[in-house]
């Protein structure tokens, strides 16, 4: 499960950092601010890119709305979590199957957040990529789903998939961990021809190469009363990174 991320970077840096790769733009004036936690349960904006929009980035509700529950979404949420979708059952899930073919998107992140369990007690950890040019975590993208609300709205979904070696180490309980797509693979996803078999192909084997880090951040996360989307709540609460 990914219930909490980060994307810290300024609009101007990431439109840089996706300038050759996707060449897309925000496309809403005054809809992006950085932030250091998103948590899903608030239903706040990701930043996406839609398969009929490939050149913009767009402001979308954290929580995908299925077409049958458009009238009142904040019902639908009540009842149903959203926020992450199995890609193993994307194409048998009434809520996600019409999105799983023709609504793919792209969702924006450079950290997100995973439980970790030692003795019944869980301890959130700050997953990244690190570089050179960008040691506290580079921009990378999810796979995703979308669907549109009323008024030109979005709501979209992170697809997660079983966990690999280092994600089943962190996520030690569900194993679970979102799919961040390689580079090479952000066109195919957003490709209007893809297949069915294809995106299943592309779930199997897209994930990205590149190495993550993750370390124990604050237990702030989890608390309702406390303001997160601060600078601390991604630094590790001791020296070793796990792994």
């Amino acid at each position: 499960m990914c219930y909490s991320t980060a994307l810290r970077k300024q609009k101007e840096t990431i439109e840089k950092n996706l300038r050759d790769k996707l060449n897309v733009t925000f496309g809403v004036e005054g809809a992006y601010e950085p932030y250091f936690h998103l948590n899903g349960f608030t239903h706040g904006n990701l930043q996406v890119i839609k398969m009929d929009a490939p050149k913009t980035i767009l402001p979308a509700t954290w929580g995908l709305v299925p077409d049958w529950a458009k009238n009142n979404p904040e019902s639908f949420r009540k009842k149903s979590n959203t926020l992450n979708a199995r890609a193993e059952s994307i194409f048998e899930k009434t809520t996600y199957k019409h999105s799983a073919a023709n609504k793919r998107c792209l969702i924006l992140a450079d950290g997100f957040f995973e439980p970790h369990h030692l003795n019944a007690i869980a301890t959130p950890y700050f997953c990244f990529q690190p570089n050179t040019e960008y040691p506290e975590g580079d921009l990378f993208l999810f796979a995703g789903l979308y669907n549109e609300l009323d008024n030109d709205a979005i709501s979209a979904t992170i697809l997660t998939v079983e966990a690999d070696a280092f994600f089943a180490e962190v996520h030690n309980k569900q194993k679970r961990m979102p799919l961040v797509l390689d580079e090479n693979y952000y066109k195919d996803w957003l490709d209007i021809d893809l297949s069915v078999p294809m995106i299943k192909e592309l779930i199997v084997s897209g994930f990205t190469t590149k190495e993550f880090k993750a370390h124990p951040v604050s237990r702030d996360l989890y608390q309702k009363d406390i303001n997160s989307n601060k600078s601390y709540i991604i630094q590790e609460v001791f020296k070793d990174t796990l792994f």
